[in-house]
């Protein structure tokens, strides 16, 4: 059996009930598009094969294809790609646009950078099922108030609806981590009810307002907000980051933005 490697941060799953439990999360009907982004040893690739009888996964060390291929290409169509997801463009499986399923355990150390290479390609996503660690899925899906609520919050909620499904503890992994890990869903909002007009302007002011996290909006936005815009978004600058939706900073975004294009206009 192949042996985890700590420059691909792998860890493989193989419990039998944590297995069962994301089986029944992602609940793979035959005719769907299913991804899975590093499949590993194959602990979830034999069920999502065998419920929707093709598969495509994406694995970054080429030891582990050919077993795979040899232990589950029988089981139904199983189209693997040697690469990195993070470089990985999901329009070339051919898929319908929000047509894709993509499914994974994702490497604690390169996890956020490959959640928002997802969502970057979010047109093809039909939804995501992740098992990330446990602190950073219950960021994603805090709500405001929630003292873990911040930018990550923000942004992903932005583009996404998101629930923690359940936890798993390090057990049910080989090499053990030494945190526990959650599955998270995430459905792409369809169509977005508020969409940021300009996504960079968002990010940036989103990023800016937790920098200091402790400090009213007024403080945390200065230079970057003026009492105009929060006016007319209709946000108190003397709360925190922390107290607003992720509507009212996809609204201050789009203020900001055409009061300074209408300034540019002008001159």
């Amino acid at each position: 059996m192949h042996q985890p490697r700590k420059r691909f941060s792998q860890n493989f799953l193989h419990d039998p009930g944590t297995i069962r439990r994301i089986l029944d999360a992602v609940r793979p009907y035959p005719g769907e598009r299913l991804v899975e982004i590093g499949p590993g040893h194959g602990a979830i690739t034999r069920g999502l094969l065998a419920g929707a009888g093709s598969l495509d996964v994406i694995e970054l060390d080429r030891d582990l294809i050919e077993p795979l291929r040899e232990r589950l290409g029988g089981l139904g169509e199983l189209r693997i790609h040697n690469a990195d997801a993070l470089r990985f463009d999901l329009g070339t499986l051919g898929g319908a646009p929000a047509s894709l399923r993509l499914v994974g355990n994702l490497p604690y150390n390169i996890s956020t950078p490959l959640l928002f290479r997802f969502l970057d390609q979010a047109d093809w996503v039909l939804d995501l099922h992740l098992m990330l660690q446990r602190e950073v899925v219950e960021r994603i899906a805090a709500e405001p108030g929630n003292k873990v609520y911040g930018r990550l919050s923000v942004m992903v909620q932005t583009w996404c609806e998101a629930e923690c499904l359940f936890r798993i503890g390090p057990g049910a992994f080989t090499p053990a981590p030494k945190v526990e890990s959650a599955f998270l869903r995430l459905r792409p909002r369809r169509p977005l009810p508020q969409p940021p007009d300009d996504r960079a302007a968002h990010a940036r002011l989103v990023a800016a307002a937790f920098s200091q996290r402790r400090k009213t909006l007024r403080n945390s936005l200065m230079g970057l907000v003026d009492a105009a815009a929060f006016a007319a978004a209709g946000i108190d600058p003397g709360l925190r980051a922390e107290n607003l939706d992720v509507a009212a900073f996809v609204r201050l975004a789009n203020i900001v933005g055409r009061s300074v294009a209408g300034g540019c206009d002008q001159n």
